[in-house]
C-alpha cells in the first residue's frame, strides 16, 4: 500500500473509530491508538513499513507543536494569577510521581535508567482529556479552576524532569562511563536545558519583532510553523531539548507580543497531525513485548496513580489548600496521552538500548489511563460538588 492511500485510510478510519467508540464513552485518543494496533503490522497490516518508520519524525513534530502551545500558559500576568497554591501542588505532584514510579520500577528489578525515564514520562498528563470531561459535565467553581490551572502547567514541569533524566540515563547506558557520573550528568543536563532556554528565548524575541509585520491568519501560521521547525531543527543539531526550546519560544512570544494569534492559528490545523501520530503510535506497538509488561505495566499504573494522589495531597498541605482539593484533585490528573507518547518517542530515539521497552510500556498504559482517566476526573468534580454549575 502506498503512503497516500495509507494516510487517507488512517484519517477516514480514525473518524469512524472515534465516532463508534465515542458512543461507548471511549476518549478519541484511545480510539486512535486501538485503530493503530488493529491496522498495524501484527493484525491487518494496512500500514506500510516506511510510514511506521516515520513515527519518530512525526512524533518530534507533534511534540514540538504541543510544547509551543504549552508556552501560552506562561503569560506572566496569568501565571501570577494562578498563585502559589497551583505552583506548589503541580510541582509536588510531578516530584512524587517521578520518585514513586522510579523507585517502584527499580525495586522490581528494572535498570535504573529505564526506571527514571519511565518515572519522568509518568509525570505528564493529558490536558485535553481533562478539559473534555469538564466541558461535558459543565463543571465550574474554585476546584475546577485549580484543576485546569494545574493541568495547564503540569506538563511543563514534566518536560523539564524528562530532560534531566534523559541526560542521566545516557550516562548510565553509555559503555564509556568515565569520570564522576553525577558531575557528568549534571553538566549534560545543564547544557541541554539552558541551551534550549536560550535558543527558545532568542528565536522568541526574533518572532516577536517580526510579528509587527504579520497580517492575517495565513502569514501568522507560516511564521509559527517556520519558527517551530527551525527551533526543533537547531535543538536536535546542537543536542538541546527541542521540547524546552519550543516551550520557551511559546512563552517568549506570548509575553513579548501579548498576542494569542500565533497559538490560535496553530490550533486550527494541529489536530490532523495529532490523529496521525496517535494512530502511528498504535501501529508501532511491539505486540510481542506485551507479554513482558504484565508486572511492569501494573506497577507503573499503580505507582503513577498513587504518586499523583500523594503529590497533590502533600502539595495541598504545604500550600494550605482546601480539603476537597487535597483529597480529590489528584484523581483529575490520571489521564495520560500526547505528551507522554511524544516523550516515549524521544526516549526511543535517544536511548536505543531501552527505548523499545519504554515506548511499548507507555503505549499500553496510555490506553489504560485514557480509559480510566475520564472516570477519575468525573469522580473528582463530583466529589467537589461542582458538576453542572457552568451555564
Amino acid at each position: 500500500m502506498n503512503l497516500f492511500l495509507a494516510c487517507g485510510l488512517i484519517f477516514l478510519l480514525a473518524l469512524l473509530a472515534s465516532w463508534q467508540l465515542g458512543r461507548l464513552r471511549f476518549p478519541a485518543v484511545t480510539s486512535y491508538l486501538l485503530l493503530g494496533i488493529l491496522i498495524g503490522p501484527y493484525i491487518l497490516r494496512l500500514v506500510p513499513d516506511n510510514l511506521i518508520k516515520a513515527t519518530d519524525l512525526v512524533g518530534y513534530f507533534v511534540l514540538s507543536l504541543i510544547a509551543f502551545s504549552l508556552g501560552e500558559n506562561f503569560l506572566w500576568r496569568e501565571f501570577r494569577r494562578i498563585g502559589r497554591e497551583v505552583v506548589v501542588i503541580s510541582l509536588a505532584a510531578v516530584l512524587a510521581v517521578l520518585i514513586l514510579v522510579s523507585l517502584a520500577l527499580w525495586l522490581i528489578g528494572q535498570e535504573l535508567s529505564t526506571a527514571i525515564i519511565l518515572g519522568a514520562i509518568a509525570t505528564a498528563t493529558a490536558p485535553m482529556t481533562t478539559v473534555m470531561v469538564i466541558r461535558e459535565y459543565r463543571a465550574k467553581g474554585p476546584f475546577t479552576t485549580a484543576l485546569l490551572d494545574i493541568v495547564a502547567i503540569d506538563d511543563a514541569w514534566g518536560i523539564i524532569a524528562f530532560a534531566i533524566t534523559v541526560a542521566i540515563a545516557k550516562l548510565l547506558t553509555s559503555p564509556l562511563n568515565v569520570g564522576n557520573p553525577l558531575i557528568l550528568a549534571s553538566a549534560e543536563a545543564f547544557r541541554e536545558i539552558f541551551g534550549a532556554l536560550i535558543l527558545g528565548l532568542i528565536l522568541g524575541v526574533l518572532l516577536s519583532i517580526l510579528s509587527r509585520y504579520v497580517r492575517g491568519h495565513t502569514i501568522s501560521l507560516i511564521y509559527t510553523l517556520g519558527f517551530i521547525l527551525v527551533t526543533t531543527g537547531i535543538s536536535l543539531h546542537l543536542k538541546f531539548s527541542p521540547l524546552l526550546a519550543n516551550m520557551t519560544l511559546g512563552a517568549a512570544v506570548i509575553n513579548l507580543t501579548r498576542k494569542h494569534l500565533f497559538f490560535e492559528v496553530l490550533h486550527r490545523i494541529d489536530w490532523p497531525f495529532y490523529l496521525l501520530f496517535f494512530v502511528l503510535c498504535g501501529a508501532s506497538l511491539q505486540i510481542p513485548f506485551l507479554k513482558e509488561l504484565s508486572l511492569l505495566g501494573i506497577i507503573y499504573v499503580v505507582a503513577r496513580i498513587l504518586g499523583k494522589y500523594v503529590g497533590v495531597y502533600l502539595g495541598g498541605q504545604i500550600s494550605h489548600a482546601e480539603v476537597k482539593v487535597k483529597r480529590y484533585l489528584g484523581f483529575g490528573l490520571i489521564p495520560q496521552a500526547g505528551v507522554a507518547l511524544g516523550l516515549a518517542i524521544i526516549a526511543k530515539a535517544e536511548l536505543p538500548s531501552i527505548g523499545n521497552l519504554v515506548f511499548t510500556t507507555i503505549i499500553a498504559t496510555t490506553v489504560i489511563f485514557e480509559l480510566i482517566g475520564p472516570f477519575g476526573t468525573r469522580f473528582a468534580i463530583t466529589k467537589a460538588e461542582e458538576m453542572g454549575k457552568a451555564t
